[in-house]
């Protein structure tokens, strides 16, 4: 069995989930997600527990049964709490702010950058270099916040750049010196 894919999901208060053959739905306080899942995994609600189930020990259903048991614990998770990712601007100039719905990032470039937020995702702007990604679903929060990330990723001679909160930049040392030169 799968280690992953054998634990199972409690239902917290205020949570509903609809299982339609291998469409899932839940609603939450926060919102709704819905997904369709592989039509060999079988997922069953007994009480307030979500149960996932593989039909045989070969390699593809042992993968889909972990994976689908992930998604529907981040699923049950975001429309009960959601998700959120932090990220900080490093650098001198460096800021972001909200204008409307989008995010406006001046990053060194000759223009501003604007990323506009899929729906149920919101982008907010703490100070002006602290950003943070929240929504209910984990796949677009992290996408988002590493497309965010992409725009000026951290520079490890400098340090400037677009980074997760708490994380390392490794930093390079730079030129040295040159000897024999001019």
């Amino acid at each position: 069995m799968s280690r992953i894919g054998r634990l199972p999901i409690e239902i917290p208060h205020g949570v509903k989930v609809t299982i339609d053959k291998q469409n899932v739905t839940v609603k939450g306080p926060k919102g709704e997600l819905s997904r369709s899942f592989h039509a060999d995994m079988s997922i069953t609600i007994e009480g307030n527990t979500l149960f996932v189930s593989r039909p045989t020990d070969n390699g593809n259903h042992r993968a889909l049964h972990g994976l689908t048991r992930s998604l529907l614990a981040n699923m049950v998770q975001g429309v009960n709490d959601g998700f959120r990712k932090n990220l900080e601007l490093t650098g001198v100039g460096y800021r972001a702010q909200v204008s409307g719905n989008n995010l406006v990032l001046q990053v060194g470039y000759s223009h501003p950058i604007e990323i506009s937020p899929r729906p149920n995702l919101s982008l907010n702007v703490e100070g002006t270099n602290k950003i943070v990604v929240s929504g209910i679903d984990k796949e677009m929060v992290g996408e988002i916040a590493a497309r965010i990330r992409s725009v000026r990723p951290p520079n490890p001679y400098t340090g400037k750049g677009i980074k997760y909160e708490g994380e390392k930049v490794r930093r390079k040392a730079g030129k040295s010196g040159r000897i024999g030169g001019k």
